[in-house]
C-alpha cells in the first residue's frame, strides 16, 4: 500500500463496527481492560479492524503475524515493556507505525522511548478521542527513525548457550549388609530348692554322721 493510499485509508471516520477485512487493522496492547476497551471504541469509530493483547511478547508476535498498520502500545505492559517490544516490532518491520501511550508521570520515559524506537509519537492517559484527533496528523506522518535498534542486542542481550551436560546413569543401589541378629535364647532358670528339701537333707546329714561315729567307736572297742 503506497504512502497515499495510507493516508487515505487512515483519515477514514465513520461510526461503525468494522468487519471489513479491507479496512486497516490497529494492534492495541494494553494490560488495562479500561484502556483496551476505551481505545478499541475509539479506533472502530474510525473504522480500523482492533486486535487486542495485554503483553509484550504477544505483542510482538501478533505484529508479526498480522503486519498492522498501526501500533498503539502501552509502555508499561507485562512480560516485555512496550519500548521492547516497539525495538522489536521496528527490527522486523522498519515501516512500522508506532503509537505509544503513558500516564503523565512518565512523561519524560515517553519521550526517551519515542526517539529511541522510532515511534511516530506518543498519547497521554486516560486517552480520549479528542487526543488521538489532536495527534493525527503525526499518524499520518513519515516514520521516524528509530535509533535505538543499534543498542537493541545490550537491552536484550541474547541469552549464552549453556552446555547441558549428558545425564550420567545413577549409580548401583548396593543392598545394605545384614545385620546378625543372636536369638535372645531363654535359658531356664535352675530352679531353688526348696526349704523343706534343705531340712531333710540336713537331718539326713546329722543321721549319717551319727551312724558313722556309732560304728566307728563299735569297731573300735569304745563300745561294750
Amino acid at each position: 500500500m503506497s504512502m497515499k493510499q495510507l493516508t487515505g485509508v487512515l483519515a477514514m471516520a465513520r461510526v461503525t463496527d468494522v468487519e471489513d477485512e479491507e479496512a486497516p487493522t490497529v494492534l492495541i496492547v494494553d494490560n488495562n481492560q479500561m484502556s483496551l476497551h476505551r481505545l478499541t471504541a475509539i479506533f472502530r469509530q474510525r473504522e480500523f479492524n482492533v486486535v487486542t493483547c495485554e503483553d509484550g511478547d504477544k505483542a510482538v508476535d501478533e505484529y508479526i503475524r498480522l503486519d498492522p498498520e498501526l501500533v498503539v502500545m502501552s509502555l508499561d505492559i507485562p512480560s516485555m515493556d512496550g519500548h521492547l517490544a516497539a525495538l522489536e516490532m521496528r527490527e522486523h518491520g522498519k515501516e512500522c507505525r508506532i503509537l505509544f501511550s503513558a500516564p503523565k508521570r512518565q512523561a519524560q520515559l515517553a519521550q526517551d522511548a519515542t526517539h529511541s524506537a522510532g515511534a511516530i509519537g506518543w498519547v497521554e492517559k486516560p486517552i480520549t478521542a479528542a487526543a488521538i484527533e489532536s495527534i493525527w496528523s503525526l499518524v499520518l506522518g513519515p516514520i521516524p527513525e528509530a535509533p535505538g535498534l543499534e543498542d537493541l542486542d545490550s537491552i536484550h542481550p541474547v541469552e549464552e548457550m549453556i552446555e547441558v551436560e549428558e545425564d550420567v546413569a545413577p549409580l548401583p543401589i548396593l543392598p545394605l549388609p545384614t545385620m546378625a541378629i543372636n536369638p535372645v535364647i531363654n535359658q531356664a532358670k535352675p530352679k531353688k530348692r526348696s526349704s523343706k528339701a534343705k531340712r531333710l537333707l540336713i537331718i539326713l546329714v546329722i543321721f549319717t554322721s551319727l551312724g558313722a561315729a556309732g560304728w566307728y567307736a563299735w569297731s573300735s572297742g569304745l563300745v561294750g
